[in-house]
Protein backbone atom coordinates (compact mmCIF):
# COMPACT_ATOMS: atom_id res chain seq x y z
CA UNK A 1 0.00 0.00 0.00
CA UNK A 2 3.14 2.19 0.10
CA UNK A 3 3.54 2.37 -3.09
CA UNK A 4 -0.35 3.89 -3.57
CA UNK A 5 0.84 7.04 -1.08
CA UNK A 6 4.27 7.79 -2.53
CA UNK A 7 3.46 11.30 -4.33
CA UNK A 8 1.38 12.32 -0.92
CA UNK A 9 4.69 12.07 1.32
CA UNK A 10 7.28 14.40 1.06
CA UNK A 11 10.99 14.86 2.86
CA UNK A 12 10.44 17.27 6.09
CA UNK A 13 11.18 20.74 5.73
CA UNK A 14 9.67 23.87 6.05
CA UNK A 15 9.43 23.97 2.11
CA UNK A 16 7.55 20.52 1.79
CA UNK A 17 5.16 22.28 4.42
CA UNK A 18 4.68 25.27 2.83
CA UNK A 19 3.86 23.45 -0.61
CA UNK A 20 0.79 22.15 1.43
CA UNK A 21 -0.91 25.24 1.42
CA UNK A 22 -2.54 27.82 -1.39
CA UNK A 23 -0.61 30.27 0.19
CA UNK A 24 1.44 31.63 2.76
CA UNK A 25 -0.72 31.44 6.07
CA UNK A 26 -0.95 34.11 8.86
CA UNK A 27 -0.71 31.23 11.31
CA UNK A 28 0.91 28.01 10.59
CA UNK A 29 -0.12 25.43 13.40
CA UNK A 30 1.89 22.55 14.17
CA UNK A 31 0.49 20.25 16.28
CA UNK A 32 1.99 17.63 18.20
CA UNK A 33 -0.08 14.07 19.69
CA UNK A 34 1.45 13.89 23.16
CA UNK A 35 3.62 16.24 24.82
CA UNK A 36 7.43 15.97 27.10
CA UNK A 37 9.17 14.95 24.33
CA UNK A 38 11.64 16.73 22.44
CA UNK A 39 12.46 15.26 19.99
CA UNK A 40 9.01 16.48 18.82
CA UNK A 41 10.30 20.03 20.09
CA UNK A 42 13.73 20.09 18.15
CA UNK A 43 11.67 19.25 15.24
CA UNK A 44 9.28 22.12 15.79
CA UNK A 45 12.87 24.54 16.26
CA UNK A 46 13.99 22.96 12.71
CA UNK A 47 10.76 24.18 11.26
CA UNK A 48 10.55 27.56 12.65
CA UNK A 49 14.17 28.15 12.01
CA UNK A 50 13.22 27.46 8.36
CA UNK A 51 10.52 29.53 8.72
CA UNK A 52 12.40 32.52 9.90
CA UNK A 53 15.23 32.05 7.51
CA UNK A 54 13.35 31.40 4.33
CA UNK A 55 9.85 32.71 4.74
CA UNK A 56 10.06 35.58 6.94
CA UNK A 57 7.86 34.32 10.29
CA UNK A 58 8.61 36.63 12.95
CA UNK A 59 6.60 35.10 16.15
CA UNK A 60 6.76 31.41 17.79
CA UNK A 61 3.25 30.78 20.00
CA UNK A 62 3.57 27.87 21.99
CA UNK A 63 0.79 25.86 24.58
CA UNK A 64 1.89 28.28 27.49
CA UNK A 65 0.59 30.58 29.91
CA UNK A 66 0.34 33.77 28.04
CA UNK A 67 1.05 36.03 31.16
CA UNK A 68 4.09 34.05 31.54
CA UNK A 69 5.10 34.16 28.40
CA UNK A 70 5.51 37.91 28.48
CA UNK A 71 9.23 36.96 30.79
CA UNK A 72 10.48 35.07 27.21
CA UNK A 73 9.43 37.80 24.96
CA UNK A 74 11.09 40.43 26.98
CA UNK A 75 13.96 38.15 27.54
CA UNK A 76 14.44 37.18 23.31
CA UNK A 77 13.41 41.07 22.53
CA UNK A 78 15.90 43.03 24.86
CA UNK A 79 18.16 40.79 26.71
CA UNK A 80 16.10 41.24 30.08
CA UNK A 81 16.86 38.83 32.37
CA UNK A 82 18.75 36.15 32.60
CA UNK A 83 18.03 32.42 30.54
CA UNK A 84 18.05 30.43 33.50
CA UNK A 85 15.91 32.74 35.17
CA UNK A 86 13.54 32.90 31.78
CA UNK A 87 13.22 28.53 31.96
CA UNK A 88 12.22 28.93 35.37
CA UNK A 89 9.67 31.78 35.06
CA UNK A 90 8.58 31.60 31.59
CA UNK A 91 7.06 28.58 30.90
CA UNK A 92 4.13 26.96 32.32
CA UNK A 93 2.84 23.28 33.01
CA UNK A 94 6.80 22.27 33.47
CA UNK A 95 8.35 23.01 29.82
CA UNK A 96 10.71 25.30 30.99
CA UNK A 97 12.83 21.98 32.42
CA UNK A 98 12.58 20.72 28.02
CA UNK A 99 16.03 21.13 26.53
CA UNK A 100 14.59 21.85 23.46
CA UNK A 101 12.38 24.80 24.75
CA UNK A 102 16.39 26.42 26.08
CA UNK A 103 17.41 25.87 23.04
CA UNK A 104 14.58 27.53 21.13
CA UNK A 105 14.48 31.02 23.79
CA UNK A 106 18.95 30.90 23.40
CA UNK A 107 18.22 30.25 19.70
CA UNK A 108 16.06 33.36 19.52
CA UNK A 109 18.10 35.87 21.41
CA UNK A 110 20.59 35.15 19.61
CA UNK A 111 19.08 35.64 16.65
CA UNK A 112 18.08 39.30 17.27
CA UNK A 113 21.48 40.43 18.46
CA UNK A 114 23.60 39.03 16.32
CA UNK A 115 22.65 41.33 12.28
CA UNK A 116 25.14 43.77 14.24
CA UNK A 117 26.37 45.56 17.86
CA UNK A 118 22.41 46.89 17.81
CA UNK A 119 21.06 44.25 16.77
CA UNK A 120 18.08 43.81 14.66
CA UNK A 121 15.28 46.80 14.07
CA UNK A 122 11.86 45.80 15.92
CA UNK A 123 10.38 45.34 12.98
CA UNK A 124 12.75 42.17 12.27
CA UNK A 125 12.64 40.78 15.94
CA UNK A 126 11.62 37.27 16.75
CA UNK A 127 8.62 37.25 19.25
CA UNK A 128 7.63 34.96 22.02
CA UNK A 129 3.54 34.33 22.57
CA UNK A 130 2.36 32.01 24.89
CA UNK A 131 -1.23 31.49 24.06
CA UNK A 132 -2.92 28.72 26.55
CA UNK A 133 -4.81 30.85 29.46
CA UNK A 134 -3.33 30.99 33.02
CA UNK A 135 -4.51 28.23 33.80
CA UNK A 136 -3.06 24.13 34.89
CA UNK A 137 -4.83 20.86 34.76
CA UNK A 138 -6.06 21.32 38.59
CA UNK A 139 -6.47 25.06 38.94
CA UNK A 140 -6.45 28.14 37.52
CA UNK A 141 -4.49 31.23 38.21
CA UNK A 142 -5.63 34.29 40.30
CA UNK A 143 -6.68 37.51 38.14
CA UNK A 144 -4.58 39.62 40.28
CA UNK A 145 -2.05 40.28 38.05
CA UNK A 146 -3.85 40.85 34.64
CA UNK A 147 -6.67 43.15 36.21
CA UNK A 148 -3.97 45.53 38.00
CA UNK A 149 -1.84 44.99 35.27
CA UNK A 150 -4.73 47.02 33.38
CA UNK A 151 -5.71 49.32 35.87
CA UNK A 152 -2.09 50.36 36.17
CA UNK A 153 -2.07 51.08 32.69
CA UNK A 154 -5.32 52.87 32.46
CA UNK A 155 -4.55 54.81 35.68
CA UNK A 156 -1.12 55.76 34.08
CA UNK A 157 -2.66 57.16 30.71
CA UNK A 158 -6.43 57.90 31.38
CA UNK A 159 -8.15 60.58 33.16
CA UNK A 160 -8.78 58.89 36.52
CA UNK A 161 -12.65 60.37 36.36
CA UNK A 162 -12.87 57.79 34.09
CA UNK A 163 -12.08 54.83 35.69
CA UNK A 164 -14.68 52.64 37.03
CA UNK A 165 -12.71 51.48 40.45
CA UNK A 166 -9.49 52.25 42.16
CA UNK A 167 -6.55 49.69 43.04
CA UNK A 168 -7.85 49.92 46.45
CA UNK A 169 -11.03 48.26 45.52
CA UNK A 170 -9.77 45.76 43.29
CA UNK A 171 -7.40 44.67 45.99
CA UNK A 172 -9.95 44.13 48.27
CA UNK A 173 -11.97 42.16 46.25
CA UNK A 174 -9.35 39.83 44.80
CA UNK A 175 -8.16 39.30 48.46
CA UNK A 176 -5.78 36.65 48.94
CA UNK A 177 -4.35 34.54 45.53
CA UNK A 178 -4.62 31.38 46.96
CA UNK A 179 -8.59 31.21 47.40
CA UNK A 180 -8.52 31.83 43.73
CA UNK A 181 -5.80 28.87 43.24
CA UNK A 182 -7.48 26.52 45.46
CA UNK A 183 -6.49 23.08 43.28
CA UNK A 184 -9.45 21.32 45.50
CA UNK A 185 -12.15 23.21 43.68
CA UNK A 186 -11.44 21.65 40.12
CA UNK A 187 -13.27 18.44 41.56
CA UNK A 188 -15.03 20.43 43.79
CA UNK A 189 -17.49 23.37 42.65
CA UNK A 190 -18.12 24.19 46.05
CA UNK A 191 -14.56 25.38 46.81
CA UNK A 192 -14.41 28.03 44.33
CA UNK A 193 -14.88 31.62 44.87
CA UNK A 194 -15.95 32.12 41.36
CA UNK A 195 -19.83 33.27 42.06
CA UNK A 196 -19.36 34.75 45.07
CA UNK A 197 -20.39 38.00 45.22
CA UNK A 198 -16.72 39.50 45.21
CA UNK A 199 -16.09 37.32 42.10
CA UNK A 200 -19.32 38.59 40.13
CA UNK A 201 -18.64 42.39 41.18
CA UNK A 202 -14.53 41.84 39.69
CA UNK A 203 -16.14 40.48 36.51
CA UNK A 204 -18.48 43.68 35.84
CA UNK A 205 -15.13 45.78 36.57
CA UNK A 206 -13.20 43.85 34.00
CA UNK A 207 -15.87 44.47 31.63
CA UNK A 208 -15.58 48.51 32.80
CA UNK A 209 -11.72 48.39 32.18
CA UNK A 210 -11.97 46.71 28.74
CA UNK A 211 -14.22 48.84 27.64
CA UNK A 212 -12.60 52.00 28.88
CA UNK A 213 -9.23 50.77 27.72
CA UNK A 214 -10.84 50.42 23.22
CA UNK A 215 -13.17 53.42 24.00
CA UNK A 216 -9.52 55.66 24.72
CA UNK A 217 -7.92 53.77 21.86
CA UNK A 218 -7.28 57.05 19.45
CA UNK A 219 -5.67 58.74 22.66
CA UNK A 220 -3.53 55.45 23.75
CA UNK A 221 -2.49 54.80 20.43
CA UNK A 222 -0.98 58.29 20.32
CA UNK A 223 0.42 58.28 23.94
CA UNK A 224 1.96 55.24 24.61
CA UNK A 225 3.88 52.03 22.90
CA UNK A 226 1.85 49.93 20.54
CA UNK A 227 3.90 46.88 22.79
CA UNK A 228 1.97 48.72 25.93
CA UNK A 229 -1.46 48.75 24.78
CA UNK A 230 -0.80 45.12 23.14
CA UNK A 231 0.06 44.05 26.69
CA UNK A 232 -2.39 45.94 28.09
CA UNK A 233 -5.08 44.17 25.74
CA UNK A 234 -3.47 40.71 26.71
CA UNK A 235 -3.96 42.29 30.16
CA UNK A 236 -7.69 42.78 29.81
CA UNK A 237 -8.98 39.47 27.71
CA UNK A 238 -6.84 37.10 30.31
CA UNK A 239 -9.19 38.85 33.94
CA UNK A 240 -12.58 38.70 31.85
CA UNK A 241 -11.07 35.27 30.25
CA UNK A 242 -9.91 33.88 34.10
CA UNK A 243 -12.66 35.25 35.79
CA UNK A 244 -15.63 33.60 33.42
CA UNK A 245 -13.71 30.39 33.78
CA UNK A 246 -13.88 30.52 37.61
CA UNK A 247 -17.40 31.27 37.05
CA UNK A 248 -17.92 28.61 35.54
CA UNK A 249 -15.62 26.18 38.15
CA UNK A 250 -18.38 27.18 40.57
CA UNK A 251 -20.81 25.17 38.53
CA UNK A 252 -22.75 22.25 39.35
CA UNK A 253 -24.22 21.99 36.29
CA UNK A 254 -23.67 18.48 34.21
CA UNK A 255 -22.11 20.70 31.93
CA UNK A 256 -19.33 22.31 33.99
CA UNK A 257 -16.60 20.48 32.32
CA UNK A 258 -17.63 20.84 28.99
CA UNK A 259 -17.56 24.73 29.57
CA UNK A 260 -14.25 25.03 31.28
CA UNK A 261 -12.53 22.80 28.48
CA UNK A 262 -14.32 25.62 26.01
CA UNK A 263 -13.57 28.30 27.34
CA UNK A 264 -9.86 27.33 27.38
CA UNK A 265 -9.70 27.39 24.15
CA UNK A 266 -11.89 30.23 23.34
CA UNK A 267 -9.35 32.06 25.74
CA UNK A 268 -6.38 30.53 23.53
CA UNK A 269 -8.12 31.52 20.22
CA UNK A 270 -8.83 35.25 21.61
CA UNK A 271 -4.49 35.45 21.98
CA UNK A 272 -3.84 33.49 18.76
CA UNK A 273 -6.00 36.20 16.85
CA UNK A 274 -4.00 38.91 18.54
CA UNK A 275 -0.94 37.06 17.93
CA UNK A 276 -1.92 37.12 14.13
CA UNK A 277 -2.68 40.67 13.97
CA UNK A 278 1.19 41.22 14.35
CA UNK A 279 2.10 39.07 11.37
CA UNK A 280 2.96 35.73 10.29
CA UNK A 281 3.83 32.95 13.43
CA UNK A 282 4.29 29.70 14.28
CA UNK A 283 1.91 27.76 16.65
CA UNK A 284 2.23 24.71 18.33
CA UNK A 285 0.42 22.86 20.74
CA UNK A 286 -1.26 19.48 20.98
CA UNK A 287 -3.35 18.59 17.98
CA UNK A 288 -6.40 18.45 19.50
CA UNK A 289 -6.25 22.68 20.34
CA UNK A 290 -5.35 23.32 16.75
CA UNK A 291 -7.77 20.89 14.80
CA UNK A 292 -10.47 22.55 12.60
CA UNK A 293 -13.14 19.60 14.15
CA UNK A 294 -14.44 18.95 17.56
CA UNK A 295 -12.03 17.89 20.26
CA UNK A 296 -13.08 14.87 22.71
CA UNK A 297 -12.04 14.18 25.78
CA UNK A 298 -13.04 11.23 28.29
CA UNK A 299 -13.05 12.66 31.81
CA UNK A 300 -14.16 11.41 35.48
CA UNK A 301 -17.66 12.24 34.55
CA UNK A 302 -17.85 11.04 31.45
CA UNK A 303 -17.10 12.36 27.62
CA UNK A 304 -16.65 15.85 26.65
CA UNK A 305 -16.56 17.50 23.66
CA UNK A 306 -16.01 21.33 22.50
CA UNK A 307 -14.85 23.51 19.59
CA UNK A 308 -11.11 24.15 19.37
CA UNK A 309 -9.10 26.97 19.21
CA UNK A 310 -7.73 26.24 16.04
CA UNK A 311 -11.69 25.78 14.99
CA UNK A 312 -12.57 29.07 16.23
CA UNK A 313 -9.26 30.76 14.60
CA UNK A 314 -10.03 28.75 11.18
CA UNK A 315 -13.70 30.10 11.06
CA UNK A 316 -12.07 33.82 12.13
CA UNK A 317 -9.13 33.52 9.59
CA UNK A 318 -10.28 31.33 6.47
CA UNK A 319 -6.79 29.91 4.29
CA UNK A 320 -4.90 32.37 6.74
CA UNK A 321 -4.90 29.68 9.31
CA UNK A 322 -2.88 26.76 8.59
CA UNK A 323 -3.13 23.02 10.39
CA UNK A 324 -0.39 20.04 10.70
CA UNK A 325 -0.77 17.68 12.74
CA UNK A 326 1.77 15.52 13.80
CA UNK A 327 1.57 11.17 13.99
CA UNK A 328 3.87 9.04 15.29
CA UNK A 329 4.85 5.76 15.23
CA UNK A 330 6.61 4.73 18.36
CA UNK A 331 7.05 6.05 21.97
CA UNK A 332 8.86 2.62 23.34
CA UNK A 333 9.48 4.20 26.75
CA UNK A 334 6.03 5.08 27.34
CA UNK A 335 4.58 1.97 25.71
CA UNK A 336 3.72 2.76 22.77
CA UNK A 337 5.15 -0.15 20.63
CA UNK A 338 5.37 -0.79 16.10
CA UNK A 339 1.65 0.30 15.15
CA UNK A 340 -0.94 -2.32 13.73
CA UNK A 341 0.04 -2.59 9.65
CA UNK A 342 -4.12 -1.88 9.30
CA UNK A 343 -3.86 1.74 10.48
CA UNK A 344 -2.43 4.90 8.87
CA UNK A 345 0.48 5.03 11.89
CA UNK A 346 1.35 1.39 11.06
CA UNK A 347 1.19 2.21 6.78
CA UNK A 348 3.67 5.47 7.42
CA UNK A 349 5.33 2.98 9.44
CA UNK A 350 6.47 0.91 6.31
CA UNK A 351 8.07 3.99 4.86
CA UNK A 352 12.06 3.88 4.90
CA UNK A 353 12.81 7.20 6.36
CA UNK A 354 12.14 8.38 9.87
CA UNK A 355 9.88 11.94 9.26
CA UNK A 356 7.75 13.02 6.36
CA UNK A 357 5.25 15.55 5.34
CA UNK A 358 2.29 13.98 4.05
CA UNK A 359 -0.08 15.99 2.06
CA UNK A 360 -3.87 14.72 3.84
CA UNK A 361 -6.03 15.22 1.27
CA UNK A 362 -4.00 13.29 -1.31
CA UNK A 363 -3.68 10.66 1.33
CA UNK A 364 -6.98 10.40 1.66
CA UNK A 365 -7.99 10.34 -2.05
CA UNK A 366 -5.12 7.81 -2.02
CA UNK A 367 -6.27 5.81 0.49
CA UNK A 368 -9.90 5.71 -1.13
CA UNK A 369 -13.36 5.02 0.20
CA UNK A 370 -11.95 2.45 3.03
CA UNK A 371 -9.84 4.50 6.02
CA UNK A 372 -7.29 2.66 7.88
CA UNK A 373 -8.47 1.77 11.41
CA UNK A 374 -8.29 4.27 13.89
CA UNK A 375 -5.22 3.35 16.31
CA UNK A 376 -5.63 2.50 19.94
CA UNK A 377 -3.19 3.85 22.24
CA UNK A 378 -2.09 1.65 25.59
CA UNK A 379 -0.90 4.99 26.98
CA UNK A 380 -3.07 7.78 28.16
CA UNK A 381 -0.47 10.51 27.49
CA UNK A 382 -0.36 9.90 23.54
CA UNK A 383 -3.98 11.13 21.08
CA UNK A 384 -3.87 8.98 17.75
CA UNK A 385 -4.38 10.11 14.79
CA UNK A 386 -8.15 9.83 13.57
CA UNK A 387 -8.20 9.24 9.85
CA UNK A 388 -11.54 10.46 9.60
CA UNK A 389 -9.77 13.64 10.41
CA UNK A 390 -7.49 13.59 7.10
CA UNK A 391 -9.57 15.72 4.86
CA UNK A 392 -9.51 18.45 7.59
CA UNK A 393 -5.97 18.90 8.00
CA UNK A 394 -3.88 20.35 5.74
CA UNK A 395 -1.20 17.75 6.13
CA UNK A 396 0.81 15.75 8.45
CA UNK A 397 4.21 15.50 9.90
CA UNK A 398 4.92 11.65 10.79
CA UNK A 399 7.69 10.72 12.81
CA UNK A 400 8.31 7.24 12.81
CA UNK A 401 10.10 6.70 16.54
CA UNK A 402 10.16 8.91 18.81
CA UNK A 403 13.97 8.14 21.72
CA UNK A 404 13.57 8.35 24.85
CA UNK A 405 14.54 12.30 25.73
Amino acid sequence: MATDIKDAVHAFDAAAVMRLLPTRPRLLALGEPTHGEDTLLDMRNELFRQLVEQEGYRTIAIESDCMMGLVVDDYVTSGKGTLDDVMERGFSHGWGASAANRELVRWMRDFNVRADNDGRPASERLRFAGFDGPLEITAAASPRQALTGLHDYLSTWVDADLLPTTAETLDRLLGTDDRWTDPAAMMDPSRSVGQSADAGRLRLLADDLVALLDAQTPHLITTTSREDLDRARLYGRTAIGLLRYHHWMADTSPARMTRLCALRDLMMSHNLLAVAARGPALVHAQNSHLQREKSSMQMWQGPVEWWSAGALVSAQLGNEYAFVATALGTIRHQGVDTPPPDTLEGLLYELPDDRYVINAPQLATALGATPPAHRVSPWFGYATFDPAHLPDSDGIVFVKDVPQS
